[in-house]
């Protein structure tokens, strides 16, 4: 999501009941990592090695963790605590397949420095949730 789009959201549709609005900024660039880690996952899975279901897999749960933090309304703090749990784990699931390609494989090598770029993104957004 560009900038001119995250200005335009309000505090409200920024913000989980019972938490301060959270920093746009922050959220942003986990927002950017997902949409770069799913598009990594996505090339990655075409080579048909073994780690493309573990590549579609997280492409899919990026996808999902960045369409969530899109829509906060809704969100508690809980159950973005657990979707950002669960993008992390299949990120991290999904570099540990492709680093045992990273030698032979470019594409292998890139996804799982997505999926890196993307799980420290995502700690970060739950390291600002908890305050």
């Amino acid at each position: 999501m560009d900038a001119m789009m995250m200005n335009a959201m309000t505090e409200d549709m920024m913000s989980m009941e019972g938490m301060p609005a959270l920093d746009m900024t922050m959220m942003q660039a986990c927002m950017d990592a997902c949409a770069a880690c799913e598009q990594a996952c996505t090339v990655c899975s075409t080579q048909m090695m073994d780690c493309s279901v573990s590549c579609m897999n997280c492409a899919d749960m990026c996808n999902t963790m960045m369409r969530a933090m899109m829509r906060m309304q809704g969100m508690t703090p809980a159950s973005m605590m657990a979707m950002l749990d669960a993008c992390i784990a299949m990120c991290q699931t999904c570099m540990d397949m492709c680093m045992m390609h990273a030698d032979e494989s470019p594409v292998c090598k890139m996804c799982a420095d997505s999926c890196r770029a993307c799980m420290d993104a995502c700690m970060a957004m739950k390291d600002a949730l908890a305050g």
